[in-house]
């Protein structure tokens, strides 16, 4: 096992460090530049557009909100990444690897908007589902509808569906069977002899009971999880800063000084700190990577911009509010950072500060994220295996495998699997970014489009024959009563989803 880890972890250096960050980067500063940076410049209207309500469809049904897209995407993103990931990213490239956190995000902002607005415009109605306003879409359907590439969509779909329906499915379960063996003091990597077994059994079969209720419970679900499990976390994470609160000046020099080589903690060398928080912040945040627009497709919603807003939004509050909030609990503890893995250097840094019984709520806080990820994971593994079969047997074979790897997860080693994540992550993502970087042209001209209809005083409406020679699109018909009906928008939009 240890020699197929130093292999994973040599792959994984040489691939991240010089192809897929300068990727990430100049893709994020490419997108920023173009958009005159739209993550921070729009900000009022992001926030306005997420609080947006579809109108029920002719039979009856309520379509999917921005808001229930949002959810599922920040279901999926706010996990283990923020509890976790962060640690790991502080244990290995030191403070420093959090500022590359921020900049990941930052930046990384204008890549999810043009990734999940391409998703809305390419999405496609979700016949088996039934009903009108039932979507579906994502990277694959972009590349084989924008692009012209179903080699391309294929090869995604595979990859997003191993990466996210099965390892990162078990890095979730293996967190959670991690700290709950620290609360009964047991201790090891993802637990005792026994706590292992019976948390991944007892995932498997609430996972098992979740994933058969279809996308429209998997968002009434995450929509009451995710808010829920976020005031918690960030409450307590605020009680530890504020009783360290003369530690805030120190953690801060840390971070920054950290960031550039200046403060050299726990091997974090200046190369190490960008590696990590390029890392660890895609895995938190997931901008660029081409998961959160599967969710973004299936909203409801009169303009595809709308949804790309809502996902930028998504990036900023997982990584620059939940990441950071971790960070500080973690760094004003000031705890010894050598030997200490995972979730297990939050827990500590909880308990020195509040007592045991902070371990204890961290437990449960950590099972209501990854739970929830595992929800929005295996949607997208769902989403993704319609794209290549609609045969039955295949999805009952894939939420077969989807259990397993909750279950196995929990039993493996925290080491493997989070390599083995980066390995299948990173290959995700470079797919996905040389798709988004020629389609992005589409993207801005929508993002004119609806800035034009904005100026004008209107509630940015979309038919695809605003945008002449736009091929690939099935939704968003040109329908007579929005023809012409600028006057009437909210009609209009509700019969161009």
């Amino acid at each position: 096992m240890s020699t197929l880890e130093t292999v994973i972890v040599e792959i994984n250096d040489h691939f991240w460090t010089y192809l897929l960050i300068p990727l990430v980067a100049v893709a994020g500063l490419y997108f920023t530049i173009r958009s005159r940076a739209l993550q921070i410049r729009l900000l009022p209207e992001i926030l306005r557009t997420v609080r947006e309500q579809p109108r029920a469809g002719a039979d009856g049904r309520k379509p999917i909100s921005p808001f229930g897209a949002f959810t599922i995407s920040a279901a999926a993103r706010i996990g283990t990444g923020n509890i976790a990931g962060v640690a790991a990213a502080i244990t290995v490239g030191g403070p420093g690897a959090v500022f590359w956190m921020w900049v990941m995000a930052l930046v990384g902002g204008a890549s999810a908007f043009v990734e999940s607005t391409l998703a809305q415009l390419y999405k496609v109605r979700d016949r088996s589902r039934g009903g009108e306003g039932a979507y579906r879409g994502g990277p694959a359907y972009y590349m084989q509808r924008g692009l012209g590439r179903r080699w391309l969509g294929v090869l995604f779909a595979v990859i997003i569906t191993l990466t996210f329906g099965l390892v990162f499915t078990a890095v979730q379960s293996n967190t959670i069977a991690s700290v709950t063996a620290g609360s009964l003091g047991t201790g090891g990597d993802g637990g005792s002899d026994w706590v292992a077994p019976a948390v991944g059994a007892a995932l498997a079969v609430l996972l098992g009971l979740a994933v058969f209720g279809g996308v429209r419970r998997i968002a009434s679900v995450t929509k009451v999880l995710v808010p829920v499990m976020a005031v918690v976390y960030l409450l307590v994470g605020l009680a530890v800063v504020v009783l360290n609160i003369s530690e805030v000046p120190r953690v801060l020099a840390d971070i920054v000084g950290g960031a550039f080589g200046l403060r050299e903690v726990a091997g974090g060398g200046i190369g190490a700190a960008i590696q990590q928080g390029v890392r660890r912040g895609m895995f938190s945040n997931e901008a660029g990577l081409g998961s959160a627009p599967n969710a973004a497709a299936a909203a409801e919603t009169s303009h595809p911009v709308k949804q790309g807003l809502v996902q930028t939004l998504g990036v900023f509050f997982d990584t620059l509010v939940v990441c950071t909030m971790t960070a500080f609990v973690i760094l004003s503890a000031n705890p010894e950072l050598s030997g200490r893995q995972g979730a297990d250097l939050t827990q500590s840094a909880l308990q020195e500060t509040l007592g045991g019984w902070a371990g204890h709520l961290l437990t449960l806080v950590v099972f209501l994220l990854a739970f929830s990820s595992m929800i929005g994971n295996y949607y997208y593994g769902e989403s993704n295996i319609e794209f290549i079969t609609r045969r039955r047997s295949v999805m009952l074979g894939y939420r077969g495998l989807v259990l397993a790897a909750a279950f196995l997860g929990a039993l493996g080693s925290l080491s493997v699997v989070w390599s083995l994540a980066d390995v299948t992550m990173g290959a995700m993502a470079l797919v996905n970014l040389l798709a988004i970087l020629p389609l992005s042209v589409i993207a801005f001209r929508l993002m004119e489009d609806y800035l034009a209809q904005r100026r004008a005083g209107l509630d940015p409406v979309f038919t695809r024959d605003r945008l002449p020679g736009l091929t690939g699109v099935e939704c968003w018909d040109p329908a007579p009563a929005a023809r012409g009906a600028e006057s009437e928008p909210a009609q209009a939009g509700t019969r161009n989803g």
